[in-house]
This record gives C-alpha cells, structure tokens and sequence, in this order.
C-alpha cells in the first residue's frame, strides 16, 4: 500500500511567552521564599603580649566571651542582644550550665574599652568562676 504524500508539511510554532511566565514566577517564590544565614560572629583584633604563658589544653567545655571594638559581646559565638551585666551573666549561666569549673576565656578586641573588659570580668566573679584567662596573641619579635 502506497500513501500518497501531496500534502505540505505544517510547522508547528510553540508559543514560548507562557512558559517564560511560569519560570519568572518561579523564581519569584524561591527568592522570596529562601531563608538566609547570617553569621553572628564579632571581628577582634587581640592585644599583643610579649611575656605569656600557653593555656593549657582543655579535654572539656570552655565558656568564651569575645568582645568587640565596640564593646559589644558574644558567649560562645551567641550574640548578645544587649551589652550589660545582667545580660552577660545570665548568658555566661546558661552556656556554663551552672558548672563553675570550667574555664572561661574572655577575647578582646584591642580597641575595647577598658569597662566592657571589666564588666566580662565581673560577670565570671559574681557567678563564682575561679579559672579566668585573658586571650592575647603573641607579639612579634621586633616589637618591645
């Protein structure tokens, strides 16, 4: 059997305006829709030190308070929403957990001022921490 084939070929177009719709639309929710992570972590330059002693190692937990430039604080890279004592020593519980034995660092920027360093200090003294340590970094060999 033999078909004849006299007839032309139709093109077919397909329209491609609606798709393109759809894919705009889509997009527009994921942006919308997508959750971003912010980091809170504080920048800090540490002072130098030239006569310091290496901590030594901890096999446990260890509750760090870090301290901006602007005297803003952070517990164990958890910002704090305020910068006063109560909110620090609430925070520094919390991470500790009740347990005074633990060793507590405090990491100032070199630009801190001196109150935010002491405010640290007096937080970890009113809740009975005895082993306190004061991060540095070590200063280089030219320096004095």
């Amino acid at each position: 059997m033999k078909f004849r084939r006299n007839r032309q070929r139709e093109n077919v177009d397909i329209n491609l305006a609606s798709l393109i719709d759809v894919v705009f639309v889509l997009l527009l929710f994921f942006v919308v829709t997508t959750t971003f992570t912010r980091e809170t972590q504080l920048r800090v330059e540490l002072p130098e030190a030239s006569s310091a002693a290496p901590a030594q190692p901890d096999d446990g937990k260890l509750i760090e308070v870090t301290i901006s430039a602007d005297g803003v604080y952070s517990v164990n890279n958890h910002l704090l929403p305020k910068s006063d004592l109560a909110t620090l020593t609430e925070a520094i519980e919390k991470e500790s957990g009740g347990d005074i034995t633990l060793p507590l660092a405090i990491s100032a920027d070199g630009k801190t001022p001196h109150q935010a360093v002491i405010t640290a200090m007096d937080a970890a003294g009113k809740l009975g921490f005895s082993k306190l340590r004061m991060t540095t970094v070590e200063a280089a060999q030219g320096n004095p």
